[in-house]
Parts: C-alpha cells; structure tokens; sequence
C-alpha cells in the first residue's frame, strides 16, 4: 500500500505524520507513525487502532480502509475528507459558517459519537476533539483518530495519564481517575462551544493551568450571552463535574434538532431553498 501513496504532508501531530495519498485510484489519508522502531508497545497500539476502526460503519465516522504493518511504514489507511479539521475550518477567515450549518456539524458530531457508544462493547473515544473532527465536501463532519479510544468491557475504565488534550478532557481524566463513556460527552461540550464562539479553548493557558482549572477548581469555559439558550443548556449539560449527570448523546441529539426546527422556521423561505441547492 506504502508505494502508491504521494508524499505530500497535510498536517503532523505528536504521534505521526498525515499524508494525502492514492490507493487503488482512490484518494485516502495516510496516517504514518513517527515511531517506526518495533517495540511491542507501539505495534500493540496500532494493533489496538485497527481492530477498534475496522468494525465500525457509520456515516459521521472515518472509514477505515487499511493498514500498513511493515517497519518502516507503520501506518493507518482511511478516506479522505477534503476540508480538513473542523478546528482549523472554524478559524479561517471568511468560513461560510453560519448558524444553522455549525448546528448541523454539532449534530453530525453527536451522530457519530452515539454511534461509537451504541456499540457492543461500547467504544469510548478519550480524545475527542476538534482536531479530531474531519469534513468532507459537503460540510458532513466525521469521528477520526482512535488511537487512544477504549473499548468498555467493565462500568468504568482505568485511568491513562496520556490520554486526551487538557482543552478538551473531562475532569475526572484530568485527575486520572476511572472514567466512562461520559468523558465524551464533556469533550463534546467544548466542540459545542468552539461552533457557538468560533474561538480557541482556553486560550492563552498552558496545558497544567487548564489541568488546575478545570481538573482542580472545577473552572468551565465562559458562554456568552448571544448563544442560544438552548444550546447554553447543552453546553452546560455536558460540563457538569458529575459524569451520571451529563446527557446522553441521543438527548443531544434530540435537542439540537429542535434548535434547528426552531432555526429553519425563523428563515425565509427564498433562503431554505438556496441552502438546499448548495
């Protein structure tokens, strides 16, 4: 597989390299390691990676499409989405977002991530993300990198120090305490939030003060007062410091599509059908 893939880097991270590549004709990301050496852990890691992504089929999760298990070309085969990261699309100049679009990608997120948690045994991502949200095309948003999601057998998962981004983790992973499927939906709060603000989390802080701050002093983010308070609810929801007490993501779910009925019936007409068209 290795060999027919270009070598153009779309973005690195601290785990490995993406590259766009071409695979049997057809356009994918490349995901490749940057620790190419053979130690157990890291081909355990991968492995791990590829049996979470392999069984799952869901339109608001990256399609898996192949791995690569040869040293020097430790790798993960996926789609390719053309928009890139939903981080990065929500602060570009001019992103075309309005209100009822950046609903629609909440929405696709909670699709995706009701999906992984409705699963046997339920899939629990631990790192969810706006860098870890891709989009296609036609504006669909997309689940990506399990490689530190956990599958749930037990009520709750053993704490894992290097799990996650401090602007995104629950507080109890924060602390490094068990933690279950409700860590998501915390992290989902924060993506809910970056597309009601358009802004960075916690920006301006490093990564322990935001470990002391939302770990330790139980500290969340400021909503401002022109989001919607129905979206304000869910945001506040999702941030509660009790895990049970976080909604599901079918009631998420459920609730932002009555803010996009009630969005859909406050816009003209000659507008609906032109957003059809598009």
């Amino acid at each position: 597989m290795g060999r027919n893939c270009s070598r153009r880097t779309c973005w690195a991270r601290s785990f490995g390299e993406v590259y766009r590549g071409e695979w049997h004709g057809t356009e994918v990301a490349v995901k490749k390691f940057l620790q190419q050496d053979i130690s157990s852990d890291i081909l355990e890691e991968l492995k791990a990676e590829v049996r979470i992504m392999k069984r799952l089929r869901h339109p608001n999760v990256v399609l898996f499409m192949g791995a690569v298990t040869r040293i020097p070309n430790l790798s993960i085969l996926t789609e390719f989405l053309p928009r890139g990261s939903l981080f990065r699309l929500i602060r570009r100049p001019n992103n075309q977002l309005d209100e009822r679009k950046r609903i629609r990608m909440a929405l696709d997120v909670a699709r995706g991530m009701n999906y992984l948690h409705n699963c046997t045994p339920v899939v629990v991502h631990r790192d969810l993300k706006s860098p870890n949200l891709l989009v296609d095309k036609n504006w669909v948003v997309k689940v990506c990198d399990f490689g530190l999601s956990r599958i749930k057998h037990n009520t709750f998962l053993s704490s894992r120090s290097t799990a996650g981004t401090a602007e995104w983790m629950a507080p109890e992973v924060l602390r490094n305490e068990p933690s279950d499927e409700k860590c998501d939906v915390f992290s989902y709060g924060v993506i809910l939030w970056e597309l009601c603000t358009l802004l960075q989390p916690w920006e301006g802080m490093n990564p322990m003060q935001v470990v002391g701050a939302v770990g330790f002093q139980e500290r969340r983010l400021d909503i401002p007062a022109e989001v919607d308070p129905a979206i304000a609810e869910i945001i506040e929801r999702c941030w509660q410091t009790d895990p049970k007490t976080r909604p599901s993501f079918s009631e998420i779910m459920a609730a932002l599509k009555r803010v996009l009925k009630k969005l859909s019936a406050n816009q003209p007409r000659r507008q609906r059908v032109q957003e059809t068209d598009d």
